[in-house]
């Protein structure tokens, strides 16, 4: 196959799909290889599904098996568009290679978030701002789901606790969307005291970023996720054989299983909910919120719980 056609055709469908409103990251990356690997084959034919196959299997160090199935999706997509201007094109299958299941997440137990925020408030220096910011941050996201970056990018005006309902003002996040997020009183008086600390201290005049460092910055990810594992590691909060490390991110995986888990013991309407749900996290459609809706024990005892009631009493109770 001509190179220059090939080269051509890349553009067109990179182009064509930034048009049409999809994320290119990783194809912009990923594709030129794919190309490259084509032209060094020196074909003299159409492009062979094989081909695909080998280029999505190519040994790394980097990457496992699900990173090879992403791979070839990827080249599958281009080949699919390619085959309009050169009809035999092979494109390969959508199950040739498995996606392996993801880890089972972490989620902690009430008496490890009770733990996890005593401890941030006992860190030292005892007297400054840092036990009240992480205590403060652990407590915001195992109440409302937070993103670790949309919390640790809040600024001062979009935390709105004079309002009714207090509520958090989530802008340009993932997904490029913007939300409102309702706090319960008892998160919104712990922002308020927050606040009132962090205004006490005199950080109002370093930054005008919610959650602030000992030196008025805001919060980073890379000490974030330092500090959080060793504390992790004093605490002896350790991975269950499987699954993956308690992380951060382990409480927005924790407040999703909990809703649903006290919506099916309260008999409440869950497939009616799971849309609310959605939205709070800040997904776009439900499916997206699935990824957190981890069938723990717990979860699948009560929904069991919810079946065995409705299968007993025949009454209208939604499963």
């Amino acid at each position: 196959m001509n190179a220059d056609f090939l080269e051509a055709q890349l553009v067109a469908y990179l182009s064509l799909r930034e048009a049409l409103g999809f994320q290119m990251r990783a194809e912009k990356l990923l594709l030129p290889e794919f190309v490259a690997f084509i032209q060094a084959q020196q074909l003299t034919g159409p492009i062979r599904a094989h081909l695909a196959l080998e280029w999505a299997c190519q040994a790394s160090a980097r990457r496992g098996a699900s990173g090879a199935a992403q791979r070839l999706s990827i080249a599958r997509r281009f080949l699919a568009y390619l085959q309009a201007s050169a009809p035999d094109t092979e494109v390969p299958g959508p199950s040739l290679l498995p996606t392996p299941r993801r880890s089972k997440p972490y989620l902690f137990t009430p008496i490890q978030l009770t733990a996890l925020f005593e401890a941030a408030q006992a860190s030292r220096p005892r007297e400054s701002l840092r036990p009240h910011t992480l205590s403060t941050l652990i407590g915001l996201l195992a109440s409302t789901g937070l993103r670790v970056g949309e919390a640790i990018r809040l600024q001062m005006t979009n935390v709105l606790l004079d309002l009714d309902p207090p509520q958090l003002h989530i802008l340009e996040t993932k997904f490029h969307k913007s939300r409102i997020v309702p706090l319960h009183p008892s998160t919104a008086e712990q922002l308020y005291h927050y606040r009132e600390q962090r205004a006490r201290l005199h950080y109002d005049a370093l930054s005008d970023a919610f959650l602030v460092s000992e030196q008025g910055q805001p919060l980073t990810h890379p000490a974030l996720y330092l500090w959080f594992v060793r504390l992790c590691r004093r605490l002896a909060i350790a991975p269950t054989p499987g699954g993956r490390s308690p992380s951060l991110m382990s409480f927005r995986h924790t407040f999703a299983v909990t809703c649903m888990r006290r919506w099916y013991e309260q008999g409440q309407d869950v497939q009616a909910l799971l849309p609310h749900l959605s939205v709070y996290l800040g997904h776009i459609r439900p499916q997206e919120s699935y990824w957190y809706l981890t069938a723990v024990p717990e979860l699948l005892g009560a929904a069991a719980l919810r079946f065995r009631t409705y299968a007993l009493t025949g009454g209208p109770h939604d499963v």
